[in-house]
């Protein structure tokens, strides 16, 4: 059910992460771990920031499977970036297309979900009236993703919160959120299970939430990386370690991409952590 990897930190070339360790994002789009749905093969996305040329992500999207692209398998290795996502997809809610292809952009932000509400379809009508026109408009695709997203923000900006620099404004953003889908679903009288594995970021600060409706009986996993230095690639390994100055970088993944789980820690279920410019993460509980 779809993998992730993001990272905010120092430049670096997006295939350090995404391609050459051994379980790499590529990897995990057609052998995942941690996960009963081990291919992802239905398109995959990579969004990445140049503060220096525009505040808004490039992105490149394909259906293609990512271990199949060839463009994704060359020009990983030409960007590089203080902040990326990139995302491999098992279909879910909505068509193999362009349009239900992570990551979404939403003018200077960038987010991905790993996750999904069952039997969207049935609450997607209620959904549509608690949206206000911007982001109701900005909605291209149909899968949940979108949908989320278009609350979150229209959230935002009933709660007056308009950027990402206030952890406890963006927690109380995706408390309302999940609350208001959950609303829904009691009205319609839906008993599935939601998972929120969400990240979002404006380029310099990062938010991730790992959140289930039921969370005893159904989670997806989510990891980070602290107080690490995150250096290049070599035969399949990658490199993180303690910094002997100062951190370098900080990273969250649906799988750790290293042998052993040394640096990584599981965020807690129905927890979210912020990271910010400074790369100081901060754990909050979810309601």
């Amino acid at each position: 059910m779809c993998r992730l990897v993001a990272y905010l930190g120092t430049p670096i070339l997006t295939d350090e992460i995404i391609i050459k360790p051994k379980n790499s994002l590529i990897h995990q789009s057609f052998s995942a771990e941690e996960t009963d749905y081990p291919v992802n093969g239905d398109g995959f996305g990579i969004g990445w920031y140049r503060k220096e040329i525009r505040k808004e992500p490039g992105i490149y999207k394909s259906i293609s499977p990512a271990w199949n692209d060839k463009n994704l398998l060359h020009n990983a290795s030409f960007i590089k970036t203080e902040c990326f996502f990139a995302h491999v997809r098992a279909a879910t809610v909505g068509d193999v297309s362009y349009e239900n292809t992570h990551p979404f952009s939403y003018n200077k932000f960038l987010m991905m979900h790993n996750g999904g509400i069952e039997d969207f379809d049935k609450i997607k009508y209620d959904l549509v009236s608690l949206l206000d026109e911007d982001a109701f408009l900005w909605i291209q695709g149909q899968n949940d993703t979108q949908y989320i997203l278009a609350l979150f923000m229209t959230n935002m900006r009933k709660l007056d919160h308009k950027n990402l620099t206030k952890p406890k404004q963006l927690v109380a953003c995706f408390n309302k959120t999940y609350s208001d889908i959950e609303e829904l679903k009691k009205a319609n009288e839906l008993n599935t299970i939601s998972l929120y594995n969400i990240v979002l970021t404006d380029g310099k600060r990062m938010i991730a939430t790992r959140y289930s409706s039921d969370p005893e009986n159904e989670t997806r996993t989510l990891y980070y990386t602290d107080k690490v230095s995150c250096k290049l690639c070599e035969e399949g390994k990658l490199r993180i370690s303690k910094p002997k100055n100062k951190r370098t970088a900080t990273l969250i993944s649906s799988e750790i991409l290293t042998e052993k789980k040394d640096h990584w820690k599981e965020i807690p279920k129905n927890h979210a952590i912020f990271i910010d410019k400074d790369l100081d993460v901060s754990l909050y509980k979810l309601d």
